[in-house]
């Protein structure tokens, strides 16, 4: 599969040609995303987060629990413990490696592995009350628990 670059796409981007559709795709060498769009040049978002899902989750698994049982109200409970958990920590650094120890063990969202790690998105690729928590976050603040169809998360912003 051949590739070339557009001096226009973000960092990371390249240009490729689809074999099967016989038309040329955007490809992110980094987070090995592949889209039909191009990419945009506007400032992207980037975050880590701590995920409780429940029952009434759009989708009541994880690479944790294959079946979650938990509530909504037990889902908020154990965000707020992991929330209390990382204030006491003084230090941003410290803040830090916490929220990524907690991710790395407890999140129950793939990004775990990455230590809650969501990379830069661009708006619009989150879910809605997501998207507004980090718009509203500087760089380096933590949110409040976050309710989505995903479930309950804590949100720590990184760009």
């Amino acid at each position: 599969m051949g590739s070339r670059s557009h001096s226009a796409l973000p960092p990371n981007w390249q240009v490729r040609v689809s074999q099967k559709y016989d038309r040329e795709y955007y490809f992110n060498t980094v987070t090995r995303e592949s889209r039909w769009d191009p990419p945009t040049l506007e400032p992207q978002l980037g975050a880590k987060h701590i995920l409780a899902k429940h029952r009434g989750s759009r989708r009541p698994s994880s690479w944790r629990e294959e079946n979650i049982t938990r509530s909504e109200n037990e889902a908020q409970d154990i965000i707020t413990g992991y929330l209390n958990d990382i204030e006491q920590c003084d230090a941003a650094e410290d803040r830090d490696r916490m929220f990524g120890d907690i991710a790395e063990k407890f999140s129950d969202c793939s990004s775990a592995k990455r230590r809650g790690d969501l990379g830069r998105f661009e708006r619009g690729a989150m879910q809605k009350p997501f998207e507004d928590a980090v718009l509203a976050l500087k760089p380096g603040e933590i949110s409040k628990p976050v309710k989505t169809d995903s479930g309950v998360h804590i949100i720590l912003r990184t760009h």
